[in-house]
């Protein structure tokens, strides 16, 4: 590595570790090579297809499980030749100009403490590393509903408060549904946002941009 390069040990990191620590040396206006160590395929291409969306060269990409190094140019104007897109690459279309719909608010609707439908510690891990990913985009959603089981993630105990403290401290409002917690036996240990109730739920989701998850 020349002395010009910064090292990122991103290894041992869950999804999407590997590549908010890439979009932080990024941001932080590193002008050498950036060298990303990871111990997976799947860290390697989402790196790579990262570095290569914000306009970085990919010098090397080496090395095989669990010790893989992408070599990354911030600058493509740098002179150096980027490798390749891989078959997992794909080509991002431009942006269409807003529409009078993309204007309303983005409100993101959790249903369960859990990601996808199948294991349960793995659904917990992606959870998890939605709201990261969440605390790390440039735009926040205006608000995330919680609902069912989806209200534990804002509770004593979880796992997710401190991704969702984050978000609340970033402007978005979080609400929780009152009957779901009530229900479920924990409305007095709601940690962060606040209790909603039906009819509020009901006017935000009617009146916004919904992402389910």
């Amino acid at each position: 590595m020349n002395e010009s390069s910064k090292m990122i040990d991103a290894r041992g990191q869950a999804c999407p570790g590997p590549v908010i620590l890439l979009k932080k040396a990024l941001e932080a206006g590193e002008k050498g090579l950036i060298d990303i160590l990871v111990d997976n395929e799947a860290a390697r291409e989402n790196v790579t297809r990262f570095a290569s969306k914000k306009g970085c060269a990919i010098i090397a990409s080496t090395g095989a499980v669990p010790d893989i190094r992408v070599t990354v140019s911030p600058s493509s104007a740098s002179g150096a030749k980027p490798m390749e897109a891989g078959p997992s690459e794909t080509t991002v279309p431009a942006k269409a100009p807003a529409s009078r719909a993309d204007e309303r608010p983005l409100v993101v609707l959790i249903e369960s403490d859990r990601m996808g439908i199948g294991n349960d510690e793995l659904g917990a891990l992606l959870i998890r590393g939605f709201l990261y990913a969440l605390t790390e985009r440039d735009e926040q959603p205006d608000a995330i509903i919680l609902m069912n089981h989806g209200v534990l993630l804002a509770v004593e105990g979880s796992d997710s408060l401190e991704n969702l403290r984050r978000l609340v401290d970033l402007g978005v409002e979080l609400l929780a549904c009152g009957t779901c917690l009530e229900f479920l036996g924990v409305k007095n240990k709601l940690a962060v946002g606040r209790v909603s109730n039906m009819y509020e739920i009901a006017d935000r989701l009617s009146s916004a941009r919904v992402l389910s998850v």
